[in-house]
């Protein structure tokens, strides 16, 4: 399937360029979301109009962005959870979970789907996680997972 872009894709590539997709994931992301438009020649006069107001547009969305990554950028939070003997805990810890402690913590709105996850949180440690704010705005905080004392 091929469409062309209305904003800028990680991995993907930016306003205005004709890429190529898997049909799924153009139709139920790309398309629904509105971050693209199906290639046509009429959808492609239509982008190169409307590029400088794209190109505004996702400024501000950067913006806006940058401002909520300097709140969290490099901050440490702390998860406490029971926990087995040798540390493993009972469930794992989720972006959603992570999401509510950041808001709770710092009033910034970050989603679970820009929480990036390199491996499982299910044992007590010190993990780095990645945040992707934007194709361009990037942000980590360090999570520290504590066994709950029980007397």
């Amino acid at each position: 399937m091929e469409l062309i872009l209305l904003e800028n894709i990680l991995n993907l590539g930016n306003i205005g360029d004709k890429v190529k997709v898997k049909s799924g994931f153009g139709r139920n992301f790309l398309l629904k979301k509105g971050k693209a438009l199906r290639f046509n020649k009429e959808n492609l006069e239509l982008v190169n109009k409307k590029k400088d107001e794209l190109k505004r547009k996702n400024l501000e969305i950067k913006n806006k962005f940058k401002e909520i990554a300097k709140l969290v950028h490099n901050k440490s939070f702390s998860f406490f959870k029971e926990s087995k003997e040798n540390g493993d805990l009972y469930g794992s810890i989720k972006p959603k979970e992570i999401s509510n402690l950041i808001k709770q913590k710092t009033n910034a709105d970050v989603s679970p789907s820009q929480i990036i996850l390199k491996e499982e949180l299910d044992k007590i440690g010190v993990y780095q996680v990645d945040i992707n704010f934007h194709s361009e705005v990037k942000s980590n905080i360090s999570l520290k997972i504590s066994k709950i004392q029980t007397k």
